[in-house]
């Protein structure tokens, strides 16, 4: 559900969707990765409501937490989010699509 509130653009619902699984999760390392999920959603609401202080302080600690390898206990493909984020935080592109990881 988190990823198709995501991908419509409708970040503030996925932030909440994706919060509820990370509140689930025991292991710091597998968490930490769903935080910059959360992240990444706050941070394009709040490019798309126009708020530069937010985007670039949420969108770095997204970016901090997604980087690394794929990590194969978190279902959604990571390393290709993480650098469209990045692009499109800086402007440069349309908002990454939170997709699940081929098998």
């Amino acid at each position: 559900h988190a990823r198709e509130l995501f991908n419509s653009g409708d970040y503030w619902l996925a932030h909440e969707a994706l919060e509820t699984v990370w509140r689930s999760i025991i292991k710091e390392d597998e968490a930490r990765v769903w935080q910059g999920l959360i992240q990444a959603a706050a941070a394009l609401l709040h490019r798309e409501r126009g708020n530069r202080h937010g985007t670039v302080v949420v969108g770095a600690a997204a970016l901090e937490k997604l980087a690394g390898p794929q990590r194969p206990e978190i279902e959604f493909e990571t390393v290709d989010f993480r650098a469209q984020l990045s692009r499109a935080l800086a402007g440069e592109g349309n908002p990454p699509r939170l997709e699940f990881k081929s098998t």
